[in-house]
């Protein structure tokens, strides 16, 4: 059994404004914690892992194939292996969050 407590989480800011940290993980799924500034973006973009997410705090906007869907706290979603997604924090609270994917990820780096 893996537990990670909340002091030794590492951020990694994948881009100006985007926040993760990689939680527990096993052979088939790892957590990512998240934070999101007002006014940041996750650019558009797709893996091979299956996400599952619940949102914290505030708003998220996903642009998923030409439509725009808010996800606010108390709300959950599942994004397809696969399928091309951005994200938006047009709100002027940080986001906050966790995702949840399978097979385990890596914190991505979106700036390169």
């Amino acid at each position: 059994m893996e537990i990670v407590p909340k002091d030794a989480e590492e951020s990694t800011e994948a881009v100006e404004g985007v926040h993760l940290s990689l939680l527990a993980g096993a052979e088939e799924m790892n957590v990512q914690h998240f934070s999101i500034e007002p006014g940041a973006e996750v650019p558009e973009h797709s893996h091979d892992n299956e996400q599952t997410g619940y949102i914290t705090n505030g708003t998220l906007t996903f642009l998923v194939d030409g439509e725009e869907l808010d996800v606010s706290e108390g709300d959950s979603y599942a994004i397809p292996a696969d399928e091309p997604h951005a994200a938006e924090n047009r709100g002027d609270v940080p986001v906050e969050g966790v995702d949840i994917f399978s097979p385990p990820r890596e914190n991505p780096d979106w700036k390169d």
